[in-house]
């Protein structure tokens, strides 16, 4: 009788140990959009575009200002995702392949690799190792030979967006038959099966949405809905971008309501991102919408013309604000204030070591760790207000290649092709219209040297002079090497 007893106290004590420990290993929900400026969201005071589902997230939880992406680009801050290293780092330093002028004044880096390192211990290893499920949908951009894709590199389930468009799109591996329907409800379809799948284990989903990329595309009603929804000042109010924004906001709707139907909200963190900062127009300087809704501005500027970063300076491609700074939104119940606005500095490698302290998964032993856990800014709405973060895009695109860093108000940028550095306080001057490097030497000269640091701490590579440089064709764009 005494062995019965004190196995049914052993049992009813493991019982009650697996359930603390469920509970406190709290699913993760990742929703990356790709190329959303962080004044495209009605959250962030848009007031053209529409997203019902995203105001809801952000009034149940917190809402960052002053959240960045590592790189003004797709590949390199997906990379600093993945593996928590500044992308300079990682030697993924621009999208992959990567941008190419043949012609101009300087010859700049090309990607070490043109994939994530396998010897990379993704976020997604490390989640893997402490229990989670782990299952990535969408747009990877990380390389597609197969040893460098998601199910490689830690995700238990993956389909890849591996081309297509927004109405045909292919998947790697491939499925059969094709599914059909819109790219982004596919992939949310993948992402509730996958949360059905594993609603008994802690499980950490990546939905990353190719929406709002250029070539623009979305479903007629809506565009036609905002086709006739009245402009507003200072924002172009694109009814196909607007649209793209929608279908986002829809995915984002199916899967709060698949998790509340299931009894799971509660015990879910959700984060809301952007890999960059939003398009104004295309590099190369042509239309910017697809086939399927070319027609709708044929003889409109809107042809050319995505989206305004405003009161951001500048857009996409550079390390101004308008490249950089982000939408982000977490949501976890019963952890973090409903309504919060955080001014804390967080910045994407930041990711990583926030979500292993919260799922008490073990950091990779031999792999350096740029970011910080921003978990005290979560829970406490509080931060150190003189972190610095940095940037290092030393290519051709949307601006002159360029490095910069952020040190509490403050904010320096380094055109590599000049040598000139540039000084801004962002609490004044947000939009970056007023260079006080004359006014304030020692705070620019504090910061350059915190920039030379970082730069030699992580082996950034620089751009060397060009012996072909010719200046009537400097502008030409050309194939990247990597891709011959």
């Amino acid at each position: 009788m005494k062995k019965i007893i004190i196995f049914t106290i052993l049992c009813v004590i493991v019982g009650n140990f697996k359930t603390y420990s469920k509970e406190n290993k709290p699913n993760i929900v990742f929703i990356l959009a790709d190329d959303l400026g962080w004044a495209d969201l009605p959250c962030y005071g848009n007031s053209f575009n529409e997203a019902p589902n995203l105001d809801k997230l952000a009034g149940a939880g917190i809402l960052f200002a002053n959240a960045y992406a590592a790189c003004p680009v797709c590949s390199p801050t997906r990379a600093s995702i993945q593996s928590g290293q500044y992308p300079a780092r990682v030697g993924v330093i621009d999208f992959i392949t990567g941008h190419w002028r043949p012609f101009e004044e300087l010859i700049v880096p090309k990607n070490r690799t043109q994939y994530l390192p396998s010897e990379i211990v993704t976020i997604a290893e490390s989640l893997q190792n402490a229990g989670y499920k782990t299952g990535y949908f969408g747009k990877w951009h990380l390389g597609n030979n197969r040893d460098y894709l998601p199910e490689n590199q830690g995700y238990d389930k993956s389909y890849v967006h591996s081309g297509g468009g927004f109405y045909s799109p292919k998947f790697i591996p491939t499925i059969e038959p094709a599914p059909k329907g819109r790219l982004s409800e596919i992939l949310t379809d993948f992402s509730v099966d996958f949360i059905e799948d594993n609603r008994d284990n802690p499980f950490f989903l990546f939905l990353a949405h190719y929406d709002v990329h250029v070539q623009l595309d979305a479903d007629k009603d809506l565009i036609d809905k905002y086709l006739n929804k009245e402009k507003i000042d200072s924002y172009p109010g694109n009814a196909v971008y607007a649209a793209m924004i929608e279908h986002i906001d829809r995915s984002v709707g199916r899967v709060l309501d698949k998790l509340e139907s299931l009894d799971l909200d509660e015990n879910t963190i959700i984060i809301f991102y952007s890999d960059n900062g939003g398009l104004i127009s295309r590099f190369d300087e042509i239309p910017l919408l697809a086939k399927g809704s070319l027609e709708i501005y044929s003889d409109d500027r809107l042809k050319y013309i995505a989206s305004s970063n405003v009161p951001l300076r500048a857009e996409k491609g550079t390390v101004f604000e308008g490249g950089i700074r982000e939408p982000l939104i977490v949501k976890w119940p019963g952890k973090i204030k409903a309504g919060g606005i955080s001014n804390a500095v967080v910045t994407s490698v930041d990711f990583y070591p926030t979500l292993v302290e919260i799922a008490g998964a073990k950091k990779p032993v031999n792999q350096v760790l740029d970011g910080k856990s921003i978990l005290t800014e979560l829970l406490d709405v509080d931060y150190g207000p003189e972190r610095a973060v940095f940037w290092h895009y030393p290519v051709y695109h949307h601006d002159v290649p360029a490095g910069a860093v952020r040190k509490g108000d403050w904010k320096i940028i380094e055109n590599m092709v000049t040598g000139n550095v540039s000084l801004y306080n962002l609490r004044t001057d947000i939009s970056e219209t007023m260079d006080l490097s004359d006014l304030y030497p020692d705070k620019k000269n504090e910061l350059i040297a915190i920039l030379k640091k970082w730069q030699k701490d992580v082996k950034a590579e620089f751009p060397v002079p060009n012996p072909n440089f010719d200046e009537s064709k400097r502008y030409e764009w050309g194939v990247h090497p990597d891709r011959k």
